[in-house]
C-alpha cells in the first residue's frame, strides 16, 4: 500500500481520522468535491445531512474506482459543510460512519472540515474532496 497513517505521540487520537499520512506512491489522485447527487445530477437526500455525507462517500468511491483507487489509498479528506456549527458534529460523524461502511473504507486518513455559507445549490449540504496516492 502506498499510504501509511500515523497518530504521533503528543497529539490526540481522533476516531474519525489520523493526524498524519505518509505516501510512497508515484501517482496522485485528486477527486473534485463530491456532493449528494446521482449520475444524472439529480439531488439526493435533500435536507438530510447524515444521508448526504454517506452519499458523498459513495460518489467519491465511484470517482476513485474509475482510476483504480479506493479510500484505502486516500491521504487527505476535506469536508465542506453548509452553515456548520459544532452541534452538527454527531450528525456528520454518523454520516461518515455510514459512508465508510457503505464503501468498505478501512482507513481513516487525515481530514479537515470547514463550515461554508453555501455550496453550488441550496440542496447540497456537504461536499467531500479526496486526495489519494497510488503506487
Amino acid at each position: 500500500m502506498a499510504v501509511a497513517l500515523v497518530n504521533p505521540e503528543g497529539l490526540p487520537k481522533i476516531d474519525l481520522y489520523h493526524q498524519v499520512s505518509v505516501s510512497t506512491g508515484s501517482r496522485t489522485v485528486h477527486v473534485a468535491g463530491q456532493v449528494s447527487w446521482d449520475a444524472d445530477g439529480a439531488h439526493l437526500h435533500v435536507g438530510d445531512l447524515a444521508a448526504q455525507v454517506e452519499q458523498v462517500y459513495r460518489n467519491a468511491a465511484t470517482a476513485l474506482a474509475s482510476v483504480g483507487a479506493t479510500f484505502d489509498d486516500a491521504v487527505r479528506l476535506t469536508f465542506h459543510v453548509v452553515r456548520y456549527e459544532p452541534a452538527m458534529m454527531p450528525v456528520v460523524a454518523e454520516g461518515i460512519a455510514r459512508g465508510r461502511a457503505a464503501v468498505g473504507a478501512t482507513t481513516t486518513p487525515p481530514a479537515s472540515m470547514f463550515g461554508t455559507p453555501a455550496l453550488d445549490v441550496p440542496e447540497h449540504l456537504v461536499e467531500l474532496e479526496v486526495v489519494a496516492v497510488l503506487e
